[in-house]
């Protein structure tokens, strides 16, 4: 027996609060056009509905000379904020000598999320966590007499030294200036001290610091001064703070449920009292929309617990908050990083600093959309889909209530409920569906339809026509009654994508879902013609259904309204909709299909792409008048579908020289390893990682010839497996990572310039102990092998495409 999936929304609640909060961007003035507001619902921005989505960038985890074209990578994704920990130990690890040159040019940074269009949200702090060395406070700070992160004099007056050097840094760049900063965020997890984040943001105003938002981390039980500063929350699909035998915990599993509980406990719980929990206070969701800054764009790993995430866990738990109400996604990280190497210590989180957990002391990686060298991930895709998806419906979301269906799962551990909610409006909504999770996957559901109730229309919409099999593993957001250029479409079971302009047509691309069958359903009564290029189209009462459609690029339903518009409904398949990209290229707004990784850099005029392939190939609508120059290369046009294809064949127009994607590294072993360090534990009884003296007398060590003649932007992907590995150049630590069963990438270019070519590089690999307490994920292998199995160097290429 099917069992009903019903909801009703209910008609809308009264209007949101406004002018309430003391959040006031300058209207009027000539830098600031489109003045920022927050009422109790949403954000606007300029009068318009607007949808923020933000990712975590740090700037001083990245050599200066990559940043702007990673700001190109993330802009590419569908970030439209960037927010970065302005971490006090990098700048001013030393008392006195605080830095903002090289990689520490903050003003730098900001300006070049400027002249890229970005907003940036600075997180200054001053004790920010971030997986750093004292949580960023300075070593001479935390030797003083004083009690950091209260309102303690002693404290204070280094407090007020830093912030008035990032103060400087960012004079000018505020809005009513005409710069990027939208919002500032005070302090971080801090979830007791009131009036400590209240001293702290009254201070930075005093200093000069503005912004238009005021934030704050809002997890864990958090009391915040009323009205002062923004909540923001977060969740993650997986966590290395836990302990290494807890298992999958639930406060990472509640994040696949649809719900409108806002907090998320499980968040720097290993640095808080376990009483710190409860409800999402009442005076912040009635007061404030839901934001986040910190959904989780992977996870780092500890010595003791070593999650593995994959791109769905990423993409499902992005998706679940929107369907849940999230009107900002902001994700933690969606660039990873590089530790710096410190002047008198290492930087990392460890137990040798009184923290609960050991961190690598270089990488940074996080498993992130972008990783640590700026490397695509799958995650990067999935969520690219998603921000496709709000920079066009989402100012529609946002002033849509999310409403939960009649029947929910009755607990965290309940895999047999079928999970999903609806935001919806008076008229119309999107209906959200989560079949996944990470662990333990949840069943195929058969024979499914939706009832949705809408306050606004005569009868209730019942979709699909037939019953469909939601797979396992899916997760996808589809359309109800959504008004596309004067077409209605009742519903599709696909997911809307973006819309883009084709000489006058508007064409609405829809990814299908992988093992569901394409319908719209058009209202008859707004257009005058259909036609499809394959598939059937039949009547069902005062709807059209489309059905059969063959996903692809030519999948492209042609209508004509009735008052005279042209509409494209464009069904591409699950794996090419993950290729699309949208922004300006060649001089108009267009879609672009490509496997590799696309940047759109509007102030040089031209397309830059960035992959490991040999040819390039990329197909473009509408396409531009003229076929796009490829530098030194002969571009082929064809026809893919509604779009037209160009190919540049390899050994042509690259800016690197040619060569195959894929070549072996020689890896040498110098000597095995002898036997593996015997467990330490250190902070609540953690395992701890090796000391320094077991690389240099108990590793496996092996030696990488580095070729001449390796072009820039070369990665060496090792295989191995292990408990601990690093790399050096000569005596210099270059890189590192804990065994989790994922390959190793060291990037050629952050080595030290000749030295790997002269001397080699050397990898040293540690046995992990039978006795060590440490989690490593299904199909990790038990570390019990130290070992070097092969390496590659894997040569990225980029392409710069430029207006013919």
């Amino acid at each position: 027996m099917t069992l009903p999936h019903r909801l009703r929304v209910p008609a809308p609640s009264a209007p949101p609060l406004t002018g309430h909060l003391p959040f006031a961007d300058t209207p009027g003035v000539p830098g600031a056009p489109d003045p920022i507001e927050v009422t109790s619902r949403w954000l606007t921005r300029g009068g318009r509905l607007w949808f923020p989505v933000s990712g975590e960038f740090h700037y001083s985890r990245c050599p200066a000379g990559e940043w702007e074209e990673e700001l190109l990578k993330m802009k590419a994704g569908g970030v439209t904020a960037v927010a970065s920990y302005v971490i006090w130990i990098h700048h001013e690890e030393a008392e006195g000598r605080v830095r903002f040159d090289g990689n520490l040019d903050l003003r730098r940074f900001a300006e070049l999320c400027a002249r890229h269009g970005l907003d940036f949200v600075p997180r200054i702090g001053p004790w920010v966590h971030a997986e750093v060395r004292g949580g960023g406070l300075p070593d001479w700070l935390l030797a003083r007499p004083c009690t950091p992160r209260t309102d303690d004099p002693a404290y204070l007056e280094s407090v007020r030294h830093w912030y008035a050097a990032v103060a400087e840094q960012l004079r000018g760049l505020d809005r009513a200036h005409g710069g990027p900063v939208v919002a500032i965020q005070i302090e971080n997890e801090l979830y007791d001290q009131p009036g400590h984040l209240l001293t702290l943001k009254r201070m930075a105003q005093e200093l000069g610091l503005s912004a238009p938002l005021w934030t704050s981390t809002a997890w864990g039980g958090v009391q915040l001064p009323p009205d002062e500063l923004f909540p923001l929350y977060g969740g993650y699909p997986e966590a290395f703070w836990t302990e290494a035998d807890c298992g999958w915990p639930d406060t990472c599993r509640k994040h696949f449920f649809f719900t409108h509980h806002r907090d998320d406990e499980g968040i720097g719980a290993d640095l808080r009292p376990t009483s710190a929990r409860g409800a999402d206070p009442a005076a912040l969701v009635d007061r404030f929309p839901w934001a986040t800054c910190e959904l989780g764009g992977g996870m780092a790993v500890a010595y003791h617990r070593r999650p593995r995430v994959d791109a769905a866990d990423i993409g499902a738990l992005a998706l679940t908050k929107i369907g849940s109400g999230s009107v900002w996604q902001g994700y933690y990280m969606f660039h990873g990083g590089t530790n710096p190497a410190g002047e008198q210590t290492t930087l990392q989180e460890s137990h040798a600093t009184g923290y609960p957990n050991d961190l690598p002391v270089l990488t940074y990686d996080f498993q992130a959309p972008l990783g640590e060298y700026g490397q695509y991930r799958p995650s990067y895709h999935e969520l690219r889909l998603q921000h496709l998806l709000l920079a066009d419906f989402g100012h529609r979301i946002a002033v849509m209530e999310s409403v939960l269906p009649e029947r929910v799962p009755t607990g965290q551990h309940d895999r047999d409920t079928l999970r999903w909610a609806v935001r919806g409006d008076d008229s119309s909504g999107f209906l959200f569906v989560t079949n996944h999770q990470p662990h333990e996957p949840l069943p195929d559901h058969p024979e499914i339809t939706f009832t949705v109730e809408l306050p606004g229309t005569a009868a209730p919409l019942t979709l699909p026509s037939t019953p469909v099999t939601v797979p396992s593993g899916a997760y996808f957001c589809w359309p109800l009654r959504l008004d596309v250029a004067g077409l209605r479409l009742d519903w599709a079971t696909a997911q809307p994508v973006c819309t883009v302009d084709d000489e006058g047509r508007t064409v609405l691309v829809l990814a299908a879902t992988d093992g569901i069958t394409p319908e719209l359903a058009l209202d008859t009564g707004t257009f005058a013609s259909v036609s499809t290029p394959s598939g059937d189209i039949a009547q069902l009462g005062d709807r059209t259904l489309v059905t059969g459609l063959r996903p692809g690029t030519d999948a492209l339903v042609e209508v004509d309204t009735v008052d005279g518009g042209r509409v494209g409904l464009l069904m591409l398949d699950a794996t090419t909709a993950r290729t699309l990209y949208r922004g300006v290229a060649w001089g108009a707004e267009r879609l672009v299909l490509c496997a590799d990784g696309v940047v759109f850099d509007e102030v040089a005029d031209e397309v830059r792409v960035h992959g490991s392939s040999p040819e390039l190939s990329f197909a473009v609508l509408p396409s531009p008048g003229r076929a796009p120059v490829v530098a030194g290369g002969d571009v082929h046009a064809t026809e893919d579908g509604v779009f037209t294809r160009y190919t540049v064949p390899a050994g042509h127009g690259a800016e690197v020289t040619d060569g195959p994607d894929v070549t072996v590294a020689q890896v040498t072993r110098l000597r095995p390893a002898g036997p593996a360090p015997e467990p330490v534990t250190g902070v609540m009884g953690r395992a701890s990682a090796p000391a320094d003296k077991y690389f240099e007398t108990t590793a496996a060590e092996y030696r990488v010839d580095v070729p001449e003649d390796l072009p820039e932007g070369t990665l060496l992907r090792v295989h191995w497996t292990g408990d601990v590995a690093r790399a050096y150049v000569g005596d210099t630590l270059v890189a590192d990572q804990f065994h989790a069963g994922r390959v190793w990438d060291i990037g050629l270019d952050r080595l030290p310039a000749g030295a790997p070519r002269a001397e080699g590089l050397r990898l040293r690999v540690l046995p992990r102990h039978a006795d060590a307490r440490v989690y490593v994920p299904e199909g990790a292998g038990d570390g019990a092998v130290a070992a070097v199995e092969r390496a590659e160097w894997i040569t990225v290429r980029s392409w710069s495409v430029g207006a013919g």
